[in-house]
């Protein structure tokens, strides 16, 4: 979803230069990383995550944007019916409101979450060092034997 922007926001298959750029947003942190590398590091996760759910590239995460791709997660649960995915979107779409936005009126329309929006929501989240992924050298699979 990331890669192209196609009419459905999805891509059938990737190449492996593809599959690289994705498993880039994954890396570890590097341990000589001052502040602002760092920062910089956590706002480009954020905006891979961020562009997930923005299939339209429109800025926004509107509330359908959010259902589809909660429904894409939990559909291969035999468990979860496509309503409970619906009430869990619809039930972190309005936590997310609240959070940006503060008490809304009645008759207000919450658009979407913005980037701004999302940057707010993660704040506090040590997103850093919980989304990579660690490959191990041969030496350490060749220990375990």
């Amino acid at each position: 979803r990331n890669l192209r922007q196609e009419s459905d926001g999805l891509a059938d298959e990737i190449n492996f230069e593809d599959f690289l750029t994705i498993m880039s947003y994954f890396r570890p942190i590097e341990m000589n990383m001052d502040e602002e590398q760092l920062n910089r590091f956590r706002k480009e996760k954020l905006k891979f995550l961020f562009h997930m759910y923005d299939s339209d590239h429109d800025g926004k995460i509107t509330l359908q944007e959010y259902r589809n791709v909660v429904e894409e997660l939990l559909s291969g649960n035999p468990h979860l019916e496509k309503e409970s995915a619906r009430s869990i979107a619809d039930g972190a779409m309005m936590e997310a409101a609240s959070i940006c936005v503060g008490q809304m009126g009645p008759d207000q329309v919450y658009e979407g979450i913005t980037f701004e929006d999302f940057l707010k929501m993660w704040q506090g989240i040590d997103i850093e060092t919980k989304m990579h992924v660690r490959f191990l050298n041969m030496e350490t699979i060749a220990h375990c034997y």
